[in-house]
């Protein structure tokens, strides 16, 4: 049977189960726009932005963990797509792109609207394809899935010259069947059972263990195992920020997340630390700070999937190489259960000469209190969508997150207006989560054009909006760290939001006071639709603790609290 390289892909992705697409049509890719027609599995969702259609795709891959799809044209429309493949290359979130590229004979003849976009996105993509036969669609579609999905995820953009959208070839359905195999790429599943010996005993050695559970453990849904283990051997469990929601904060033994902008006692605790069991994490900066000075009194565990990451930015004394789920698996049965009374009472210390997570009383309205409120009205269980700044941390910090996979941030790149298209892909993915999207006013202003997609989808997410004319955190960098040098800071020119949301079809309310919160956000949950809610929050209020870039916890920075 002959089938049109369109035809091809449509039912590659069919196949694959990528069902739902964020795209926007172009020239160059018009002949593939022109055969959706033909599959009513395909569902598009047209966005406003090319760079709204990529978070879209990663907001939905990683509320489902099934790799998101999205659709851009040639040029600029592929070059829209960057930023989003770059976020999902760095948070390791399954994505596939499909550009269209000008037709065969116009390639390197700077035709219009051609760019050589598998050139511009290969550092930010796991892999990418130029396709210029038809006939190796169907084999490119099996590869792109599998490798965006297997091993560490991520991003994989396959770009295809208008005319093999349309070129004719012969194709046996049964295809689709066949498995698939790829020379040379077999990521690795399950670790090393010397290794895994060794980590037994210094986990059976340990008196001060912390885990440190990274990304890795919400990609290869390990959560059982993670809880697991905490519970069996009584070991504390910090998270990475992607980390959150891969164990229950209302669980005893949670700490939250350490670093830069983490809760005192959890960045205290790893450093008192003798043993640290890292879970999908690759130590990142902002937890570590300076590297020399890390977690120095500990033995150290690194469970992975890349051996890239392994030593790469600390060294550790057993690496496990493989997928998070099953080198637990391999660790469980091998340990006995064991107790660590004196250390768990040592860190309720912590806890309490350390309240980092105490909000202040005040008359103004704050962050922390409108995210607080949101924790309780939601009781933990809604997903939460952010941008980056301030707010994410607030976020991060007093939302108790009780549900699985339920914070979807971008923590790598740190993406300013990840924040609206995300929540809306994760709330097509998962219809019957409640999804909020806690945004700061600056990144919201980025690509607030999708609230336009999600009013015309009648998609409902809520929306928290942070505002106080500012950029936040660069304001509070400003303050510490540049001599108060107040400059580009702030926006004195934000548009009223809840007329801007009515303009676009969403019910919206405006909340200046701390009496207005809770019953706002009643409102919003009981709303039938997506809702906004400005805050009009302080317009000075800093985010503490903090531990400033490339320190340690010796240099802890905590917030005075009632005079204290």
């Amino acid at each position: 049977m002959k089938k049109t390289g369109a035809q091809l892909l449509c039912e590659g992705l069919i196949h694959h189960g990528g069902t739902k697409i964020f795209g926007i049509p172009g020239g160059a890719i018009l002949p593939l726009y022109g055969t959706l027609s033909q599959y009513p599995e395909l569902e598009h969702i047209l966005v406003r932005h090319e760079q709204g259609a990529s978070h879209a795709a990663d907001g939905f891959s990683r509320a489902t963990g099934k790799p998101g799809i999205c659709f851009a044209t040639s040029g600029p429309g592929a070059t829209n797509l960057i930023t989003g493949m770059a976020t999902a290359m760095m948070d390791s979130s399954p994505m596939i792109a499909i550009t269209g590229q000008v037709s065969r004979p116009g390639i390197g003849k700077d035709s219009f609207q051609e760019i050589d976009i598998t050139g511009a996105s290969l550092p930010v993509t796991k892999h990418n394809y130029l396709v210029m036969n038809a006939s190796e669609i169907p084999q490119v579609v099996k590869e792109a899935f599998y490798i965006a999905t297997t091993g560490r995820p991520g991003p994989v953009l396959i770009d295809i010259p208008r005319d093999v959208f349309m070129e004719e070839v012969e194709f046996d359905s049964s295809y689709w069947k066949e498995e698939i195999e790829i020379l040379g790429y077999n990521p690795p599943k399950f670790a090393n059972n010397t290794q895994v010996d060794k980590a037994v005993k210094l986990i059976e050695k340990s008196n001060r263990p912390v885990i440190l559970a990274g990304h890795g453990v919400i990609i290869s849904h390990a959560y059982d195992e993670l809880l697991k283990l905490a519970e069996s051997v009584q070991i504390p469990v910090v998270t990475t920020l992607l980390g959150i929601s891969s164990f229950p904060e209302n669980h005893v033994l949670s700490l939250s997340f350490p670093g830069m902008h983490g809760v005192a006692w959890a960045s205290l605790a790893l450093d008192q630390a003798d043993l640290v069991i890292a879970i999908g994490s690759r130590f990142d900066d902002r937890i570590t700070g300076d590297t020399s000075r890390f977690a120095t009194k500990s033995k150290k565990i690194h469970i992975d999937i890349d051996p890239a990451e392994i030593n790469k930015n600390i060294e550790v004394d057993v690496p496990l190489i493989g997928n998070v789920k099953d080198v637990l698996n391999q660790l469980l049965p091998k340990l006995k259960p064991k107790t660590h009374i004196d250390w768990i009472n040592h860190i309720d210390k912590l806890k309490s000469d350390h309240p980092s997570l105490k909000i202040k009383k005040t008359d103004d309205l704050i962050g922390q209190y409108v995210v607080k409120s949101l924790s309780d009205e939601t009781k933990g269980q809604s997903v939460i969508v952010t941008g980056v700044g301030q707010h994410q941390m607030w976020a991060a910090q007093h939302y108790m997150y009780c549900s699985q996979n339920s914070w979807i941030s971008s923590g790598g790149l740190g993406t300013m207006g990840f924040e609206v298209p995300a929540a809306l892909g994760a709330k097509v993915g998962c219809p019957d989560k409640m999804v909020w999207s806690i945004a700061g006013d600056g990144g919201f202003q980025m690509t607030l054009s999708e609230l336009a997609t999600i009013v015309e989808n009648n998609i409902k997410v809520k929306f928290a909006l942070l505002n106080n004319n500012h950029l936040g955190m660069i304001t509070q960098w400003q303050e510490m760290f540049f001599d108060e040098d107040y400059y580009a800071n702030a926006y004195t020119a934000n548009p009223d939001f809840v007329k801007l949301a009515n303009a676009y079809g969403m019910k919206a309310l405006s909340v200046d006071n701390n009496e207005d919160v809770r019953p706002a956000i009643r409102e919003a949950n009981a709303h039938d639709g997506p809702f906004l809610i400005d805050f009009k929050i302080k317009k000075e209020e800093n985010v503490f603790p903090m531990i400033p870039s490339g320190q340690s916890v010796n240099e802890l920075v905590e917030e005075s609290i009632d005079g204290n």
